[in-house]
Parts: structure tokens; C-alpha cells; sequence
């Protein structure tokens, strides 16, 4: 008679011994080098350019850790039920309406040109059509523009694809953008809450509405982790 033999056995001995990682540590160490070497160098070109290099790279090195990225927000919840990305990008929302507030307040009270004002877009059907399109193409890559770049320096092939793509979109949609301005975007609204609801209504109705989202995730993630059981 035959041994039978386990399937524990049988996957124990057809599985391939892993090979041993290599360390990244003399890499890590060639980068640093380099890039100290690179802000030296553009200290004596241009000074602010060393910030913009250590602004760059702290922002880079904190996506990459946090894994934070604007597509996972919205696809881990459908998909797994995991809200905790979605939860970290309203705290962003929450913290960049006090930076930003900070900044465009102090300029109102003194009666000078609000900062940013032209970057406050007209709700138009055009909105609607490009945050459709790039809210599938961000789901069909894998990641946000930040999450796409972050995985290139990881180095993810399909990303690199995906932000060569990311770049020539860019380059249609700006091209093109003349004839949406002028045929679409001209005449509709622009809403900026401060002047619906007074800078404080603003912040409570813009806190308000991060706080029920807030609420919202935790709920569903209780629902789902909690149905998975």
C-alpha cells in the first residue's frame, strides 16, 4: 500500500525555498548622498531650491509610509470595508481648512486681494465630466496622482505607465481647456463659502460636513469588518 501523504507535506515539499532579500541599506545610503550632494549644489544656484528638495522628499518619504492616497480612500471601502485611509484623508481635509483659513482670513480682515481666489473653480458640467473620467482612470491605475507617484519610486511598472498616460492626458486636457472655457465653464457659478455663510458659517458647515463623513466611515467599517466576522 501506497503512504498517502498531507497536503501540508505535499505544498512543503513543491514549494520553492525563497531567496534571501537583498539589503537596500548600501542603496539608501548611495541616495543620501546623493541627494545631500544635490542641495549643496542648488544652494549656490538658488537657495529656495533646497527647500523645495526637502519639502519634496519629507512629502514623498510620508505617502510612502502612510500609504496615503485619495484612491484607496474611496476604493477600500467598497472593496474591503477598511476605512482608514478614507478617516486620514478627512482629517487632511480638516487640517488644510485651518491652514487655508489662516492664511485667506488675516488678508480679508486688512481689505487686501484674497490668496488663491483664482484657483476656485466654477461648478460646471465640465467638473462633472472630469471627475467622472479621472475617478475611473485613478481606479483603472491603481492610485491618484500621489499614490502613482509614489509607487514609481518604488518602482511599479504599471504605474510608470500609468504616469506617462497621467502626463499626456495633461497635456491634451490643458491644450483643449481654452475651448471648455469658453464654451462651457464661462457663465457658471462660482461658490465660495465664505461669501454664502460668513467665515464662520463656513467652517462649521465645512467641519460639519467632514464630521459626518468622519462618523459615516467609522459606521460603515464597523458594518462590514463586523458582517466579515
Amino acid at each position: 500500500m501506497g503512504q498517502t501523504v498531507s497536503p501540508e507535506t505535499k505544498s512543503t515539499r513543491t514549494r520553492a525555498p525563497r531567496k534571501p532579500k537583498k539589503s537596500q541599506l548600501p542603496i539608501a545610503l548611495l541616495v543620501t548622498v546623493l541627494i545631500i550632494g544635490f542641495g549643496f549644489f542648488l544652494d549656490h544656484s538658488h537657495d529656495k531650491m533646497v527647500v523645495y528638495l526637502l519639502f519634496g522628499i519629507s512629502f514623498g518619504v510620508i505617502l510612502q509610509r502612510s500609504r496615503f492616497c485619495f484612491t484607496a480612500s474611496l476604493r477600500d471601502p467598497c472593496i474591503t470595508g477598511s476605512t482608514s485611509v478614507t478617516r486620514a484623508v478627512l482629517i487632511a481635509f480638516s487640517l488644510a481648512t485651518i491652514g487655508f483659513t489662516a492664511i485667506k482670513y488675516p488678508a480679508f480682515l486688512e481689505g487686501k486681494p484674497i490668496p488663491g481666489m483664482d484657483n476656485v473653480g466654477q461648478i460646471s458640467f465640465a467638473l462633472i465630466i472630469g471627475a467622472v473620467l479621472f475617478g475611473i482612470g485613478m481606479v483603472i491605475a491603481g492610485g491618484c496622482a500621489s499614490g502613482t507617484l509614489m509607487r514609481v519610486g518604488e518602482g511599479f511598472t504599471m504605474q510608470m505607465l500609468s504616469l506617462v498616460f497621467f502626463v499626456i492626458g495633461s497635456l491634451w486636457g490643458s491644450h483643449d481647456m481654452g475651448w471648455w472655457r469658453a464654451n462651457v465653464i464661462k457663465d457658471a457659478p462660482t461658490v465660495f463659502l465664505p461669501d454664502v455663510f460668513g467665515w464662520l458659517g463656513a467652517l462649521v458647515v465645512q467641519f460639519l460636513i467632514i464630521l459626518l463623513l468622519y462618523i459615516a466611515a467609522v459606521k460603515w467599517q464597523e458594518k462590514k469588518m463586523g458582517s466579515a466576522d
